[in-house]
């Protein structure tokens, strides 16, 4: 083999280390992100459900600091997690914007009242607790209404486990496509050297001898693809962490910790497999059936 035929094998071999190491890496992060929601799924739903609340109308006549005995007689409530007191101003003024005209002036006066807003734990934000907890409010002699979506937290409720049921099954059939994906990948890399594997079977090595070389390079590019799909998770994790600071996802350590062992694990555990059976496939061929 000449010099420039060398040099471009070695071109060749490089593109195709490089192509195995990027569709590993893609692969295990669709398992990562995957992997992601599942673990934060219930984060997900807690800050989905912790966004519905009602509003506690108030008579109009209310004193100051009925008020804030009420507001603070809510805060105290175990089924409260936050509250907002909206003035009969603010709440003309957030109407105003609304409809894009000020219907004071055409009234006359300001009909709307004051009210409080309230954000529930996750844990009674169901159609029963509501209703449960609008008749305790209801007791309330400065309260004049409570006014929610009764159907929007049916609603909700229902599409949450819809949701978490179907992205299961999703998780499920995208991680045997994953196996599928990374097992192609290998066995192409292991097919480009079929030749070479049954000339070192000729020339006396071993099964062990021969898959041992395969075996560590396959880890090393699976090493290398798993620090990649570090990389991406993280910003991906950063990214959602921007938009929904709720979640608080750098924070949580463990669950970090968890996914990144579980990609670890994974792709470890795949092209070693992949890579084992792959080998072993082409040292059962008879010399003759390499070309087929």
């Amino acid at each position: 083999m000449s010099k420039q035929e060398h040099k471009l094998s070695r071109r060749k071999l490089r593109s195709s280390y490089f192509t195995t190491i990027v569709s590993i890496a893609l692969v295990l992060f669709v398992v990562g992100l995957m992997g992601l929601l599942l673990l934060n799924a219930h984060k997900l739903s807690r800050h989905v459900k912790e966004n519905i609340g009602f509003s506690v109308i108030l008579e109009s006549n209310i004193r100051e600091v009925d008020m804030i005995r009420l507001q603070k007689n809510l805060d105290a409530s175990r089924y409260v997690k936050t509250t907002e007191y909206i003035t009969k101003e603010r709440a003309a003024q957030e109407l105003q914007e609304e409809l894009g005209e000020d219907f004071i002036e055409f009234l006359g006066y300001n009909p709307l009242l004051p009210s409080i807003d309230v954000r529930l734990f996750a844990e009674y934000a169901n159609p029963d607790s509501v209703a449960k907890i609008e008749q305790e409010i209801l007791k309330y002699e400065q309260v004049k209404e409570v006014a929610y979506q009764k159907s929007l937290i049916d609603v909700v409720n229902k599409n949450i486990n819809r949701i978490s049921f179907v992205l299961l099954i999703f998780t499920g059939a995208l991680f045997i496509i994953s196996l599928s994906l990374i097992n192609n990948t290998i066995r192409l890399t292991v097919y480009a050297r079929r030749f070479l594997i049954k000339t070192m079977q000729l020339v006396g090595a071993t099964r062990r001898f021969v898959r041992g070389p395969f075996i560590l390079k396959s880890l090393a590019h699976a090493i290398y693809s798993i620090a990649l799909t570090y990389l991406m998770l993280g910003g991906t994790v950063y990214m959602i962490e921007a938009q929904l600071p709720e979640l608080s996802m750098l924070n949580d350590l463990d669950t970090l910790a968890l996914l990144f062992a579980g990609v670890f694990v994974v792709g470890i555990g795949i092209v070693y497999i992949s890579t084992r059976f792959a080998v072993n496939r082409y040292l059962k061929l008879r010399s003759s059936d390499l070309y087929f």
